[in-house]
């Protein structure tokens, strides 16, 4: 029987593999590897604390999230491949209300941040999101 998401130990598996399948995925590994390259344990890092803030309530993170993601040269099928990576993830290692808001959130989030892309691609300043 899976447990449900309780602790950063957790959140640390998840990330931790989620993010390696991601390296290797064909579509979206090369965006990631690219934009990371030699950043792979600040990110990683990053990702615990805004996980562990969003799902366990413990508020590590402090940051903004989008802007990094507002210049990816990335269209619906790279957010429907990321989904589709973080969920199967979720579900190979936990079920739960707590593993069932990460993947709620994950599709909301990738909603979100594709439709402010496609936004500020017409748009010539910075993002202040």
């Amino acid at each position: 029987m899976k447990k449900d998401i309780q602790s950063l130990e957790d959140i640390v598996l998840l990330v931790d593999t989620f993010y390696g399948r991601v390296q290797q995925n064909e579509l979206i590994g090369p965006i990631f590897n690219e934009k990371l390259e030699g950043r792979w344990p600040e990110h990683l890092q990053k990702m615990y604390q805004f996980w562990q803030t969003v799902l366990l309530e413990e508020y590590t993170y402090k940051g903004r999230p989008f802007p990094p993601h507002a210049q990816l040269p990335v269209e619906a099928v790279h957010f429907e491949t990321w989904k589709g990576i973080f969920n199967a993830t979720v579900d190979e290692f936990f079920e739960g209300p707590v593993a069932d808001e990460a993947k709620w959130r994950g599709d909301r989030m990738g909603k979100m941040f594709l439709s402010k892309i496609e936004y500020f691609r017409g748009y010539e300043g910075e993002p202040q999101m």
